[in-house]
């Protein structure tokens, strides 16, 4: 990839900062077990390997600020092999959320694709 001028990684920087909620809120609904921090990044990860949307530093702010708005809840465990993971699952509150983020993103995307195209 080549490297990407200020501009544009500003851009990227503020579309992440909008979309990022949705896209962990999303990936936790459809996890039938709590997950920790480095396994939601690494599945983020392998899901879009050449387009580095969100990295690990901002990920945590993120499940942070999800879990004090109820959207989320955690729960500490011992880690064999280090420190203890956070895991977090998915509140029912954080499910109706979602369902309104989705619908508010296809809106979003529908009338951005309709402005890019004329």
């Amino acid at each position: 990839m080549t490297e990407l001028s200020l501009h544009t990684k500003k851009f990227q920087k503020e579309l992440n900062a909008g979309t990022s909620s949705l896209v962990l809120l999303s990936v936790l609904s459809r996890s039938d077990e709590p997950m920790y921090g480095y396994q939601i990044a690494k599945l983020l990860e392998q899901s879009g390997p050449d387009v580095p949307m969100m990295k690990q530093g901002t990920l945590y702010p993120v499940l942070r600020s999800l879990e004090d708005n109820g959207l989320l809840e955690s729960r500490v465990e011992p880690s064999v092999s280090g420190p203890p993971r956070r895991y977090y699952k998915i509140t029912g509150e954080g499910r109706a959320a979602l369902v309104e983020w989705i619908e508010l993103w296809k809106q979003t995307k529908k009338f951005i694709d309709a402005i890019l195209k004329g």
